[in-house]
């Protein structure tokens, strides 16, 4: 393995929450690097319309935003780094985080590895991923240009899967297990009064169909949560959004976590069970869950690390 980069203040993740807090670490001169990890920008940077994000009156694309915080993040000072954390030693200070490409020795460190799509668990669920069924609509979506698309989920992450798709596809079906949506009020009456969007209430998926040779989407069998009445659907894509799960595997060994995963912070701050570690962002957020509350949840893991490192000092 190469050297070991020594750091006062490691920041491992990319999103919102990572880039902040790169951001205020740099003006508070402690030499930040960020490691942005195997997705740069987090979930922003697969979404494209971004209408609520403060500073900005029109509509802006996710990946634009993202890049945009790199750029005042390098401007104030941080290095941005490409690697993936395996495992953090958190016994002594300096910690030291294990990444793919190297080892980094760091005073403090800030944990802003965000949250991974959950699948559904069906064995024709993974057979048919990548090859009809997506987790990522605006990925994907570009290959179901005018056809049958259905979205698995109920929440905001589905509906807006479900409207995003209804700019590309023939018609979006959208199936949810419950009898309401638990997405915004906003995005659910945008969803209703689509045209090109119907929903299925009160069903599960109990297998994805398609064709073996090659693989392709075909449709999806159904079941009625009440009646337990089965239907086929006939589809050319699937997009399970059904939510996430923290990205805190590396992690729930050396941090404490609740039964979800998500690492537990002091209320009011950032900082975890570990002295000297902060986390902030989707790995601790399973409330809000929005760009703004990560950024600002990333401005405050930089400022408790400030602090803990100057209250560190003779």
């Amino acid at each position: 393995m190469s050297e070991t980069i020594r750091t006062k203040f490691l920041i491992i993740g990319g999103g919102p929450a990572g880039y902040t807090a790169a951001i205020y670490g740099a003006r508070a001169n402690l030499q930040p690097i960020l490691l942005r990890g195997d997705q740069p920008g987090g979930q922003l940077s697969i979404t494209t319309d971004v209408e609520n994000y403060p500073g900005f009156s029109d509509v802006v694309q996710g990946p634009w935003l993202v890049a945009e915080m790199e750029k005042q993040a390098e401007h104030a000072g941080a290095s941005i780094l490409q690697d993936t954390i395996m495992s953090l030693d958190l016994s002594a200070r300096p910690f030291l985080a294990i990444g793919e490409n190297g080892s980094y020795a760091a005073d403090a460190i800030a944990i802003c590895t965000g949250a991974r799509a959950r699948w559904l668990g069906l064995q024709s669920e993974e057979f048919f991923r990548g090859c009809g069924v997506s987790a990522c609509a605006t990925c994907d979506g570009f290959f179901f240009r005018n056809k049958d698309v259905v979205v698995v989920g109920g929440g905001n992450t589905a509906t807006e899967e479900a409207l995003y798709l209804s700019r590309l596809a023939k018609s979006v079906t959208l199936v949810h297990r419950g009898d309401r949506l638990r997405s915004e009020k906003v995005l659910q009456q945008k969803l209703f009064d689509n045209p090109k969007i119907r929903v299925i209430w009160s069903h599960v998926v109990e297998e994805i169909l398609g064709d073996h040779a090659p693989r392709k989407v075909t449709g999806l069998r159904l079941r009625d949560q009440t009646s337990h009445v089965e239907q086929l659907l006939a589809a050319d894509g699937v997009f399970v959004a059904i939510g996430h799960d923290p990205a805190t595997g590396p992690f729930r060994d050396t941090v404490a976590c609740d039964p979800g995963g998500y690492i537990k912070t002091r209320p009011g701050s950032a900082v975890t069970s570990v002295p000297g570690v902060f986390a902030a962002g989707d790995v601790v957020d399973y409330t809000y869950r929005q760009a703004v509350t990560a950024a600002g949840m990333g401005c405050m893991a930089a400022l408790d690390a400030e602090r803990f490192l100057s209250d560190q000092q003779p």
